[in-house]
């Protein structure tokens, strides 16, 4: 699948990125950023955005890798739609979320949460989740991610 997506020959989906993000090690913004000297001032219109082929999930990365030591990313999740990530793709990873917008029904393992505008919820320890947004207009939330070590992990 890799090297059907460096060829061009297929679109990776969310999950897909999740996956691997958590394979190598990285985030998924890691893998979706361009090459570029880290910046100090992101203009909106220079934020990389990306969107999923397969869920319309889009994803604005606020504060893009390398330009300190967390990531910022807003995400515009679709009305209908659900995004799963193994917990593979949350190791050595803090994260939480904060609502901007709508209504996300998150599970975490077997526990869900139901984030509403300006809900905010700390993740606890790697466990596969799930986005979803089960109304009928589009939810927005801004993820922020701090890199980890193994010996940071509770």
């Amino acid at each position: 699948m890799i090297s059907k997506v460096e060829r061009g020959e297929a679109s990776p989906t969310a999950s897909l990125l999740g996956r691997l993000a958590g394979a190598f090690g990285t985030t998924m913004s890691s893998l979706l950023a361009e090459p570029t000297s880290p910046k100090r001032l992101t203009r909106r219109n220079d934020q990389s955005v990306w969107k999923d082929p397969a869920t319309g999930y889009l994803r604005r990365a606020i504060c893009p890798p390398g330009a300190g030591r967390i990531e910022v990313t807003e995400v515009t999740l679709p009305a209908g739609a659900r995004v799963a990530f193994p917990k593979e793709a949350f190791a050595f990873l803090e994260q939480q979320i904060w609502m901007l917008r709508g209504t996300l029904d998150f599970a975490e393992g077997a526990t869900v949460h139901v984030l509403r505008r300006g809900d905010h919820l700390t993740l606890g320890p790697p466990s596969n989740c799930t986005f979803e947004n089960r109304q009928k207009s589009a939810c927005v939330y801004v993820v922020l991610l701090v890199r980890t070590t193994s010996r940071d992990i509770r």
